[in-house]
């Protein structure tokens, strides 16, 4: 088990993975053994620890509870919603790495090394991406070199699971470990199904949505990253052509006395990897002047409307674990948490 995902306690609902131990049957004579066994599934209660074995898929069952008393829990830890293969976590980040090209993209083995602005971790750090990774060593080496050519400091983005070679950094001298970073996706559907059910808020009829191919002066001045404003060369990248296709959606008023005017922003990107072609859905902002008023729920439904029109079948985000407005506002778009990431850095010295 990882030790640097998911270590807050866990919750009624949630999906968890508890080891218990104990002592097995012994012939005569014999010391009895330490055995430990799993039970994976949903809790209905933590004191005690009440949990329903789940079905196949990660899904509620119906089958009968498990206690678990104290003395006999080893250790429990929360996992994603849903069971998730190693070929999905990696197939939703190598699509959000097309999404955010950068400067350069350089295979090392396994690792995919990027470096854009030098600013935000997705276009700045060595990832996990080739199918063998996660039985390979870490090519630390390489990966100091690559960025010390761009003046970057040397930072490794750490999936769960697939990224597990480089889970050691944490605790090595120098290296600082991010935030857990939650990746969420759902289903779009096949294009002609029925539009993406999202129940709109009652303010939509006063917003209009478009989405243009490159952004204009009032949607570059509206962007924030982690609420700062990006330099000029950073958000020259956001608009760089990608392996794909990208757009630049917005809500403006519909009429009144500010009619015309952009108070929602978002970027949308639509790139393929493995059998999925996948949205994303990221630089969402809002004006301070209109928060409270659904126009996250009414952006994030148009976007995924427009991702489906251009044949994306799945669609993904990225929300700061400690995000819970924003976790509720895209459960609330029918998004589940898929997995997790952490960046570790190597900042410069002195």
């Amino acid at each position: 088990m990882s030790y640097i995902f998911r270590s807050d306690s866990v919750q009624p609902g949630e999906r968890v993975v508890a080891r218990r131990k104990y002592l097995s049957d012994a012939a005569p004579g014999a010391q009895p053994t330490t055995v430990f066994s799993d039970v994976i599934g949903h809790v209905l209660s933590v004191d005690p620890l009440v949990i329903r074995p789940q079905q196949v898929g990660g899904y509620p069952s119906t089958l009968d509870a498990v206690t678990i008393s104290e003395d006999e829990l080893y250790v429990v830890k929360k996992l994603s919603p849903r069971t998730v293969r190693n070929s999905d976590i990696r197939n939703v980040e190598l699509a959000y790495s097309k999404a955010f090209p950068g400067i350069e993209h350089s295979w090392c083995g396994q690792w995919l090394l990027r470096a854009g602005d030098g600013v935000t971790e997705r276009s700045n750090s060595a990832a996990p991406l080739g199918p063998s990774a996660p039985f390979e060593a870490l090519p630390v080496e390489e990966i100091r070199e690559f960025y010390a050519r761009h003046g970057l400091p040397p930072r490794v983005m750490i999936p769960e699971r697939i990224g597990k070679p480089a889970e050691a950094l944490a605790g090595r001298e120098g290296w600082e470990l991010g935030p857990e970073i939650i990746v969420m996706t759902r289903a779009l559907g096949e294009e002609g199904d029925a539009p993406v059910e999202v129940e709109l808020p009652e303010s939509a009829a006063a917003y209009d949505f478009e989405v243009a191919d490159q952004p204009d002066r009032d949607w570059l001045k509206m962007y924030h990253f982690r609420g700062q404003p990006l330099p000029e060369h950073a958000l020259n990248l956001l608009r760089e052509n990608i392996e794909g296709t990208m757009g630049f959606g917005r809500l403006r008023v519909a009429r009144g006395a500010d009619a015309g005017r952009t108070v929602a922003i978002t970027r949308g990107t639509v790139t393929e990897a493995g059998r999925h072609t996948y949205l994303g859905y990221s630089a969402v902002e809002v004006a301070e002047d209109h928060r409270r008023r659904g126009l996250g729920t009414l952006l994030g439904a148009r976007m995924l409307q427009w991702g489906r029109e251009k044949g994306a079948d799945q669609a993904y985000l990225q929300v700061i674990a400690s995000n819970q407005a924003g976790i509720s506002l895209y459960e609330k778009l029918g998004f589940l948490e898929h997995h997790r990431h952490r960046y570790a850095t190597l900042p410069p010295v002195g």
